[in-house]
This record gives structure tokens, C-alpha cells and sequence, in this order.
């Protein structure tokens, strides 16, 4: 699909984003797993904030390739 939308005030292709929605979606399954089968609650949280880690970093990585795509794109 090469459709175009506005979504924050950026540039952002459809297929971009439902990737993004499904890692998050992926990322919060993960973190209610751990949540509820871990018992140790020092493990449990080291592996939340390692998946919060995680997400930060995905999320990161998004808008840096969106920069590099519009720096392309002017050029």
C-alpha cells in the first residue's frame, strides 16, 4: 500500500505503522506473561524494564528511520 497519512504530525506509511502497533501489541503480551508467571518479584520486574528497554529502543529506531526517509526524500 502506498498510501500516506498524518499521524503526529509526521509523514508515516501505513504499513510502518501497523508494524509498529503489532511489535507494541507483542511487547504488552510479553509484559502480561511475565506479569503473571513469574513469581519472583525482582525477576519479574528486571524482565518489565528489560521489555520496557525494548519498546524505548523500537520506538527510537522508528523515528530515526523516518528522519533518514524525509532527509531522502528532500534530497
Amino acid at each position: 500500500m502506498h498510501q500516506d497519512f498524518e499521524l503526529l504530525g509526521g509523514r508515516i506509511r501505513e504499513g510502518s505503522v501497523n508494524r509498529l502497533v503489532v511489535a507494541f501489541v507483542a511487547f504488552a503480551v510479553l509484559a502480561g506473561l511475565a506479569w503473571t508467571t513469574l513469581s519472583d518479584e525482582r525477576i519479574r520486574l528486571v524482565a518489565l524494564a528489560i521489555l520496557g528497554l525494548f519498546a524505548v529502543k523500537t520506538w527510537l529506531h522508528r523515528k530515526e528511520y523516518l528522519r533518514a526517509e524525509d532527509d531522502s526524500d528532500s534530497e
